[in-house]
């Protein structure tokens, strides 16, 4: 008997398959470790989602060590440092911070956020990011992110929902509250949809990254408290295949 058969052999008896083996190797969503960068409301919110849903993370600010009570809150999960080590570290990075700040966030860390796949929630406001915000509500946030941003795997979401009811609708009963999503990369997207059916929601995968302004500020989902079907109707999405 060869060396393969004999392993077969040593599965069966265990009632394993060489399949359920390559299954239970490699990362996994439950395994990768979310960097967070801005663990303000929203940023703070899907730390604690998270690691409720057995995610390690990692949260970070300017100030690590104003962090230090949330990570000691959260448990063994969850750690706070630095910036630059939330973007080394993380195999998924989650950015929460004022919109200004992306650009500078794409330029000191873009070594670490390569070929990562970037969850970007941001907003512009322009009474509070100035002119460049005007600009991102123009084109749309999707592609402006994209360009603040280059070389990652990024994802609009989670911006679309005022994190009060991040917090209070997480996991409810009956139909979940829907999070829309939209990003040019598959395998992005399918990661990202999956972190967001693990902090108790249910993902709305809109389309390519150009389509991140239908659930941009002002649109017609924008911080609605909707289930999938009711966001799939109102940004016509099924009418659209």
């Amino acid at each position: 008997m060869n060396l393969h058969a004999q392993i077969t052999l040593a599965l069966a008896l265990l009632g394993l398959t060489t399949s359920t083996l390559a299954q239970t190797s490699g990362p996994t969503t439950k395994t990768a470790k979310i960097g967070i960068i801005g663990a303000g409301h929203i940023g703070g919110t899907l730390a604690e989602l998270w690691v409720k849903a057995g995610h390690p993370v990692i949260i970070s600010s300017r100030h690590p060590d104003e962090l230090k009570p949330l990570a000691e809150k959260l448990g063994p999960l969850c750690t706070a440092g630095t910036v630059q080590e939330a973007a080394s570290q993380g195999d998924v990075i989650l950015i929460s911070v004022p919109y200004s700040a992306l650009p500078q966030i794409g330029k000191d860390y873009a070594k670490e956020l390569k070929d990562k796949v970037v969850l970007d929630t941001g907003n512009p406001y322009p009474q509070r990011d100035g002119e460049m915000a005007d600009d991102a509500r123009k084109r749309g946030t999707g592609v402006t992110s994209a360009e603040y941003l280059p070389g990652v795997k990024l994802v609009r979401t989670f911006n679309a929902l005022r994190y009060q009811d991040l917090k209070s609708e997480s996991n409810r009963k009956g139909e979940k509250v829907a999070i829309p999503l939209a990003a040019d990369d598959p395998e992005a997207m399918k990661l990202a949809a999956q972190l967001v059916k693990d902090a108790g929601f249910d993902p709305v995968e809109v389309g390519p990254l150009s389509l991140a302004k239908e659930f941009d500020v002002g649109s017609e989902v924008y911080v609605k408290v909707l289930t999938a079907k009711e966001m799939r109707e109102k940004l016509h999405l099924d009418e659209k295949k």
